[in-house]
């Protein structure tokens, strides 16, 4: 697949004479208005749509579930776990010190969602949690607007449709309307990543740096905008000393230099907190998150695999990560656009080459919906009722696994 909008979704940049095939054209549309804004969200409705009748079904399951079960779904959804470690530190800030004491230290947390907690709980003040789970909820139609918008762009209406609803219908997408990140994160990368596809080097560069105050993972965000903007100055060569190209240049340098900021800036700002450079490095590992290259992750497998009965949350996240490793290599073999592709290795990358916690691994992989984009092609190939029977099943199953992991596991998500 070209870099770029097909003839099916634009013709404006179709007819570069010069572009590489990775190299994306900026934008010629007009400034947005609110008609146009109007425009796009009435454009992108039937994936909204679909995201929501996924997501809606899977907490009406979890819902039911939760009260046969006589659980509090609102603690579930809005207070436990991670959601009470960016409510906390919301109320109190973060702490001073490094410590010895294992997961324990709030610095390895991002600040980005705890500032908007902070912010929204002014208008909101009760009840706790309430505003982390309402961020969430909002982030998630961003995000999966942004992720229609992508495979719009790259595939045509059909394709992005089929996208956003299979983002909703992961495994673990109950995630996605809890008070954690992923939403959040995932918003700012599908809207990072279609800035590029368009040319709007500043946009990227901005969110990706808010994606990197967001997440620790937003350093692959980064480092996918900042490579494919200085690969896009280099293949544009002396033409970016003419003119208009460059102030095309200048935008794109400088969506280039932006991209790592937020990460950069709060790993800086950790190190300075606690007195040391390498202290957000040594933060992560009291929470036992350090990078081995996959070893760990191997020896997990293989330990899963050789028990008897293992716990079916732990086998689907293996089968998660196996799923997205298999789905990595056919993205690569469709050839998608190369800030996609690299963006999503890394994230792989990070996420199976970590020796830390092994549990949590299908949650990180959330935000890697271009790993999805064979599948959706390939729906909207199909016919309608192969269609329609494979999104029922794999919202059945969202649901399923949804309601098993916070209900069923016993343990974070």
């Amino acid at each position: 697949m070209p870099y770029g909008p097909t003839p099916e979704t634009s013709t404006s940049t179709a007819s570069a004479p010069t572009a590489a095939p990775w190299i994306a054209q900026p934008s010629r549309h007009p400034r947005s208005t609110p008609n146009r804004a109007l425009g796009r969200l009435r454009h992108a409705s039937p994936a909204l749509l679909a995201y929501a009748a996924v997501r809606l079904f899977g907490a009406l399951v979890f819902a039911l579930w939760a009260r046969r079960d006589h659980r509090d779904v609102w603690h579930l959804l809005a207070e436990s776990w991670d959601c009470d470690w960016y409510l906390k530190i919301a109320d109190t800030g973060y702490t001073h010190t490094l410590g010895t004491q294992i997961d324990a230290n709030n610095l390895a947390f991002f600040p980005l969602h705890p500032l908007l907690i902070r912010a929204g709980s002014v208008l909101v003040p009760e009840p706790r949690g309430a505003v982390g789970l309402a961020i969430a909820v909002v982030c998630s139609f961003l995000a999966a607007w942004g992720i229609f918008a992508v495979g719009d762009r790259l595939y045509g209406r059909r394709v992005g449709v089929l996208l956003a609803a299979l983002w909703g219908s992961l495994p673990v997408a109950l995630v996605q309307w809890m008070g954690y990140t992923e939403s959040l994160f995932t918003a700012l990368t599908a809207w990072a990543l279609y800035s590029v596809l368009t040319g709007r080097w500043i946009w990227a560069g901005t969110l990706a740096a808010l994606a990197g105050l967001t997440r620790p993972t937003g350093v692959a965000l980064a480092a996918a905008v900042s490579l494919t903007a200085l690969l896009t100055l280099w293949r544009q060569g002396d033409r970016s000393r003419r003119g208009k190209d460059r102030r095309i240049a200048v935008r794109t340098l400088l969506g280039a230099l932006l991209a790592p900021l937020g990460w950069l800036s709060y790993v800086a700002w950790v190190g300075f907190r606690l007195g040391r450079w390498d202290g957000y490095f040594a933060v992560q590992t009291l929470w036992r998150n350090e990078w081995d290259g996959g070893v760990g992750t191997l020896r997990t497998v293989r330990d899963l695999l050789a028990v008897e009965r293992p716990q079916l949350f732990l086998m689907m996240v293996t089968a998660t990560l196996l799923a997205s490793a298999a789905l990595f290599v056919l993205s690569v073999g469709d050839r998608q656009p190369l800030p996609l592709l690299l963006f999503t290795g890394l994230l792989l990358l990070i996420v199976l080459g970590s020796k830390g916690v092994y549990f949590p691994r299908a949650r990180f992989l959330l935000p890697a919906f271009p790993l999805l984009l064979p599948l959706a092609a390939a729906l909207a190939r199909a016919r309608v009722h192969v269609a329609v029977t494979v999104m029922v099943a794999a919202a059945v199953t969202s649901a399923a696994f949804g309601g098993h992991m916070l209900l069923g596991w016993h343990g974070p998500p």
